[in-house]
């Protein structure tokens, strides 16, 4: 039996990755200094951020006209950036409320002096399916709408086909399934992705801009660093970017590339779930809270109905090298992340280990 990481973040990465990591962690004999060491003025680090940049356009047919940038501070951050440069006509922000990360969006842009408004939630069904927009959701009223298309938590997808439809601005959080499944970019005038699920080691969050959006903004009193049009001046280098996590980001981003794009990322993702899901169905010993379209093919949450049996075989799982199973701690039962770098021998392994485990208990 194999050992395999599940977890939701930072998740998983490509073996070949690390592999390339480790060789160029040790120093380079033209300059004896490692790539945790190289400055962010330097010819090579230059070439480093402008490949990656490269590389997610080509992978997401991003157009000219949207910014590709790079900065700090995780989703999080983005949840108050973008009230405070695009909050601007009404202030106020339309939010679909489908998992803990959709709601922490609205009270980040209360917290910044917009309002976040709920348009539409299933928080009181524990999330079990994904919220529509109400038939007389007005777009005019809102300065755009924002949706997480993943539900890392709760393990529910906005899918290209069931985006929600609105003659105004849309904005998605695509932290956890960036490249796992094809969006096309331009329904979107914003997308931003934390890239520890997805994209690499933590430290990087990149975000996706329209210019023609962010040039219509009149922004007072938000200081540089909270100012997309800061990042685009400086080419994501007006402060010490995160040069490492660019750089392994670059390296996801040809191992995406290599195997075949996010085209053959989604083929092999739609494999690996649908397998998974086959077994939960079929079982009556575990149960899958969300169904039909709404599941995510990123992160299977399920459960047994039983909490404390839920955590004994989550620590059986933990022996047995399967790591990290145990669902959010605000939901409980199990949740297996297949990001695009798990292999379908980890969803076997996890198979057989939970057919073990119902027979047992």
């Amino acid at each position: 039996m194999g050992t395999y990481n599940f977890s939701a973040g930072p998740g998983v990465l490509p073996n070949e990755v690390i592999t390339k990591i480790k060789n160029d962690l040790a120093a380079e004999e033209n300059s004896n200094y490692s790539i945790l060491e190289i400055s962010h003025r330097s010819p090579r680090f230059e070439n480093i951020i402008k490949h990656a940049e490269a590389q997610l356009r080509d992978l997401m047919a991003i157009p000219d006209d949207y910014a590709v940038l790079f900065i700090q501070g995780g989703g999080s951050l983005q949840f108050e950036m973008l009230p405070l440069n695009f909050a601007n006509q009404t202030g106020q922000v339309a939010v679909l409320d489908s998992g803990n990360f959709a709601n922490k969006a609205a009270k980040a842009a209360n917290a910044v002096g917009k309002k976040g408004v709920i348009v539409a939630s299933s928080r009181e069904e524990k999330y079990r399916y994904l919220p529509e927009l109400p038939h007389d959701f007005q777009s005019s009223d809102y300065d755009y709408l924002h949706i997480t298309t993943n539900n890392t938590i709760e393990g529910s997808t906005y899918h290209q086909s069931n985006l929600p439809k609105t003659n105004g601005h849309l904005v998605a959080d695509m932290s956890s399934n960036i490249l796992a499944e094809p969006y096309d970019v331009t329904k979107f005038s914003a997308i931003f992705a934390g890239a520890q699920k997805n994209l690499g080691p933590a430290g990087v969050t990149v975000a996706i801009v329209k210019k023609d959006w962010l040039a219509e903004q009149k922004i007072e009193n938000v200081g540089p660093m909270m100012r997309y049009q800061t990042y685009v001046d400086k080419d994501s280098m007006y402060n010490t970017p995160p040069v490492f996590s660019i750089y392994a980001l670059g390296l996801v981003l040809d191992w995406v590339k290599d195997q075949g794009g996010v085209d053959q990322m989604y083929v092999n993702n739609q494999k690996k779930a649908a397998k998974l899901y086959d077994y939960l169905d079929q079982s009556d010993f575990y149960q899958v809270p969300v169904q039909g379209t709404d599941r995510s093919i990123t992160n299977v949450v399920f459960t047994t109905g039983d909490a404390d049996l839920d955590k004994k075989i989550s620590q059986d799982a933990d022996v047995a090298g399967l790591h990290h199973l145990a669902g959010h701690r605000s939901v409980g039962g199990f949740r297996a992340s297949l990001y695009n770098a798990q292999p379908m021998a980890a969803v076997d392994t996890l198979i057989d280990f939970l057919k073990k485990a119902a027979k047992e208990n």
